[in-house]
Order: structure tokens, then C-alpha cells, then sequence
């Protein structure tokens, strides 16, 4: 048996020899290996027949080391793998068909040979008569490792056989033509299948929503709302989310218990809509009524489910509401190092929001502004008797954009989904870039749509 390897020659060959056809096919990266039958049954003008037809479809490909990779094995009672198409030399034996695909499977799509990782592997097999060994079991191993096989079958070739050998649907790989002189039908089709190839279902595209095939490649999408990351593949509400974020929340005996564990979902409803990680966003979380209590700092939880248990199992605190000290502590405590923010260095936003459902009790003054002197952006949410120009006192630049207000607690889910926490590139100055979250060139119009929703809820009430 004689054997050479030649995969990457052939290859070379074929992309610096072959006339060059007037429109490539951009399949993308694809193995492709013909595995053709030699036997004495094929006539020499059958042969070069088939010849050409080999050569017309790999005229019409994107031919490459770094696109698409043909080789070309030939069997009879033996298996050979050859340089050049040009210089195949006929066997002219018997049929082994199934030894030719165990060699196929193998040899040829082996990396000594050339094959690739995570690049479709094609095999077109063509013949024309029945095999003198069993075909069944053999085909069956190489669908299994990957391998979409396309079996035609020319005048006396046998149609049971040709289903054993092919990958599903058979429709689509199975062809059965009544002579060599008409092998090129099936060329026509199987170029128009190769151009058309999905790429989504040939390599493992990664994709965590949806993969999008085109001609030569594919891409990830993801649903309405969120965007795509930077490895290509996975979805988040916010691209390059790089925030520290303090969440202060309102534990006075006004807001009651029921309305508690309603403000503890709105913290975690935030929290789903952050990529939060060690190197992106930072949650830290404190509660406030006539003491400040750091539930967790900045850099004790990880990853969102993380937090979110830690937010569930948050005690209220009841008792008065000094919204001053609260942003003291915050200002003092929670935005230092020592709790995990990240050094002002390295320009990652620092961003504050405040719940708060009443009057603050002390002074606010002095330490929102000076909150925002520090460079934190500041948020304000209120809810029932909150106090307006507090939160607007509160807020940062431009108010309209910072604070939200709801007379009802049921109605703080609608806020939370409308938040969009907008860091823009202008308000971060450093070494590391920091993109706004959630697209800064459209910022969602809060306000417009938190009233428009509240208006549904109030109508609803009413009804």
C-alpha cells in the first residue's frame, strides 16, 4: 500500500497552479477530501471525466492555507492519497469502499495531514458500483467524529449503499446520476450547498444566544436589551461595565417590612442588569435609619448570584432616617480602598445611589456635594413621601437623568428596569478607556418611560 500524505502540497498546489475561476465561493475554512473510486469498472475517459469535475468544483473555492484545505484520495483494493489531481494515476482493481473510508477517517483528516481544529471536515466519496466490504459501520464512525460526507453514485452504484454511507438528510447528500458525463449536475449542487454553507452548524461557535451564519463566517447576536461582549459570544445588559457601585438603601421604620423586602428585589433587579466580576463592576451595599450599617463592601462578593443572596438576607434595620450620615459613611467608608474601590487611577467610574422613602432627618448638603466633588456620581430614587428637591439636591448633572421618584412601592420594579446607569467616556479620564455601559450615543429617556409605565400602573389601580 502506497501512502503520501500531501495534504498541505496539494493545497499549494492547487492555489498557485489552477486558472483562476471568476468568482470565488467564500465557504470560510473548510477540510474538504474527495475519495474517489478507481476500481477497473471506471474507464479511462471515465476517470478524467471525474477528473475535471474535481477540478471545476475546487476552481470555484476560496483555495488557502488559512481558508479552505482539498485533498484527494483514490481507492480500489488498495487506498492511495495523491500530490496533484493532474497526476492521479488509476489503480484499476476492486471496490473497497469501507477500507477507503477508515483510511479517510484515519489519515486524512489527521493534523499530520493538515486537518484543523474546529474547522468543518467534508468528505465527497464517488463510485460506481457496490462495495466489496461493509461500508455501514465504518461511515457511521466517521459521521461521529465529524465528518459531513456526501456520497454520489455514478450509473451501477448501489442506492442502499450510498444512504449507509452519507450524512442526513439524505436529500441533501445523496446523488445517484446515470452517467460519468452527467457527474457535473451534482457538482453544480454541491457548490451551491458548499457557498451556502451554515457555518453555525459546522464549528463550535460558542455562541450564548444565537449564532448568525454568513457567506465564509459567522457571528453571535443577542435578545433585544442586551449587547454583545468582547470575546464575541456572550450577552450582557452593559458592554465594558467597569463600575463601583455603593447602593445606600432607606432601612426607617416608615418603609415598613413588606415595603423591605420590595426595596431588597429593586437592589437585585439593579444588580441583574450589571456584568458584575473581580475586574468589571463592584456592588457594595449599606443601610441607613438613625445609624449607617455596611451590609457588604465593594470587594466582598464576585459574581451577581453571589450578591444577590447576601441582599435577600439583609435585616431591617426600622428607626429614624439620617440620609446625611449615610452619605458620609459612603463618601468616608464604602468608596475607599480599603473597602474595594479601585484607586481613582484607574479612572473606573464610581457611582452612588440612594433609596430613600422620606425626609432625611439631618443635613444632606454638605456631603452630596461633596459626594459629587469627589467625582461619584450620584443617583436618587424616592418613593412616597420623599422629599423632591432632596432628590434633585442628591442627584448629579443632568438632574433629569439621576432621580426617580414613585409614590408607590409596588411600582420601584418599573424603575428598576428603566434605570440605565450612564457612564460616559467624557465623565472618565485615564489609562483605561471606560465606554458608557449601555450606549451613550442613545441613552434610554428614563424619565419619559418610568412615567409612562407609572401612568399604566396608576390607571390599572383606578380601574
Amino acid at each position: 500500500q502506497e501512502r503520501s500524505i500531501c495534504w498541505g502540497i496539494i493545497c499549494i498546489l492547487l492555489f498557485f497552479f489552477l486558472p483562476e475561476p471568476a468568482q470565488k465561493c467564500k465557504t470560510g475554512p473548510v477540510d474538504l477530501v474527495f475519495l474517489i473510486d478507481s476500481s477497473r469498472s471506471v474507464r479511462p475517459h471515465e476517470f478524467e471525466t471525474m477528473r475535471k469535475f474535481m477540478i471545476d468544483i475546487i476552481n470555484t473555492l476560496d483555495i488557502g492555507l488559512n481558508a479552505t484545505r482539498v485533498g484527494v484520495v483514490q481507492y480500489s483494493s488498495q487506498v492511495r492519497t495523491d500530490e496533484s489531481i493532474n497526476q492521479i494515476i488509476p489503480l484499476a482493481q476492486g471496490t473497497m469502499t469501507g477500507l477507503a473510508i477508515r483510511y479517510m477517517m484515519n489519515e486524512a483528516f489527521t493534523p499530520e495531514a493538515g486537518d484543523r481544529p474546529k474547522v468543518p471536515n467534508v468528505a465527497v466519496i464517488v463510485t460506481d458500483g457496490r462495495p466489496q466490504d461493509r461500508v455501514a459501520e465504518v461511515a457511521a464512525e466517521a459521521r461521529e467524529k465529524g465528518i459531513e460526507i456526501y456520497a454520489v453514485g455514478v450509473a451501477r452504484a448501489d442506492m442502499t449503499s450510498l444512504r449507509a454511507m452519507a450524512s442526513p438528510p439524505f436529500e441533501d447528500h445523496v446523488f445517484l446520476v446515470e452517467s460519468f458525463d452527467l457527474i457535473h449536475q451534482f457538482g453544480i449542487q454541491f457548490q451551491d450547498k458548499l457557498c451556502d454553507m451554515n457555518m453555525c452548524n459546522t464549528v463550535e461557535h460558542g455562541c450564548e444566544y444565537q449564532c448568525v451564519s454568513t457567506p465564509g463566517s459567522y457571528h453571535c447576536i443577542c435578545p433585544e436589551g442586551q449587547l454583545l461582549q468582547d470575546d464575541g459570544k456572550s450577552c450582557g445588559t452593559c458592554k465594558s461595565a467597569n463600575i463601583d457601585l455603593v447602593l445606600l438603601i432607606d432601612g426607617s421604620k416608615s418603609v415598613r417590612p413588606q415595603n423591605f423586602e420590595l426595596v431588597k428585589k429593586f437592589v437585585n433587579q439593579v444588580v441583574d442588569s450589571l456584568d458584575v466580576s473581580p475586574h468589571g463592576t463592584r456592588v457594595g451595599l449599606v443601610q441607613y435609619s438613625s445609624r449607617v450599617r455596611t451590609e457588604f463592601p465593594l470587594n466582598m462578593y464576585h459574581t451577581a448570584d453571589e450578591i444577590k443572596a447576601a441582599v435577600m438576607k439583609v435585616e431591617y434595620m426600622e428607626k429614624g432616617t439620617m440620609t446625611g450620615l449615610a452619605l458620609k459613611h459612603m463618601l468616608e467608608n464604602s468608596f475607599s480602598e480599603a473597602e474595594g474601590a479601585r484607586p481613582l487611577s484607574r479612572s473606573i467610574p464610581r457611582i452612588g445611589l440612594v433609596f430613600t422613602d422620606g425626609r432625611s432627618q439631618d443635613d444632606i448638603t454638605e456631603y452630596a456635594k461633596k459626594a459629587k466633588e469627589a467625582g461619584i456620581t450620584m443617583y436618587a430614587v424616592g418613593v412616597g413621601k420623599a422629599v423632591e428637591d432632596e432628590l434633585r439636591e442628591i442627584a448629579s448633572e443632568p438632574v433629569e437623568k439621576h432621580f426617580y421618584y414613585t409614590t408607590d412601592f409596588t411600582a420601584i420594579s418599573t424603575i428598576a428596569e428603566n434605570l440605565k446607569l450612564n457612564v460616559c467616556p467624557e465623565e472618565s479620564q485615564g489609562e483605561i478607556e471606560v465606554k458608557d455601559p449601555c450606549a451613550c450615543e442613545s441613552l434610554v429617556e428614563f424619565q419619559q418611560a418610568t412615567m409612562n409605565s407609572l401612568e399604566q400602573v396608576t390607571q390599572k389601580h383606578i380601574l
